[in-house]
Formats: structure tokens, C-alpha cells, sequence
């Protein structure tokens, strides 16, 4: 089954991506706080990561439309 945005499994990677942005963001955040600055190095790492896949995503999107 189909929904308007698409198809439930690109719905469930995009949810994963921004996850792991999220994920990224308070890595850094507590490395920060904890000035562990291997902590803050590999959650900047996660968020660039997880905001490059969202990128992606929505240039795919735009060019299935």
C-alpha cells in the first residue's frame, strides 16, 4: 500500500536518517558538556552524516515528481 508521499519504506529511511541526525546532534552535545572531544569529533561525524542521507533523499524526491 501506498501513501500521497510515497511509499512506506522511503517514509522509514528518511525517519532513520533524521534519527541519526538527531543521534549526531547530542553525541556532540555531550561531548561537548563533557569536553570529550572524541565524543563531539565522532557525533558531528553522525549528524553530517544523517544530514547528507536527508539531502539526498530529497533530491531523489524531487526528481520523481
Amino acid at each position: 500500500m501506498t501513501t500521497k508521499g510515497g511509499d512506506p519504506m522511503s517514509i522509514g529511511k528518511k525517519i532513520a536518517h533524521k534519527a541519526e541526525a538527531v543521534k549526531g546532534g547530542a553525541k556532540k552535545t555531550v561531548g561537548r558538556v563533557t569536553g570529550s572531544w572524541h565524543l563531539r569529533a565522532e557525533g558531528r561525524g553522525d549528524q553530517v552524516k544523517g544530514n547528507t542521507k536527508q539531502a539526498g533523499a530529497k533530491i531523489k524526491d524531487a526528481f520523481k515528481h
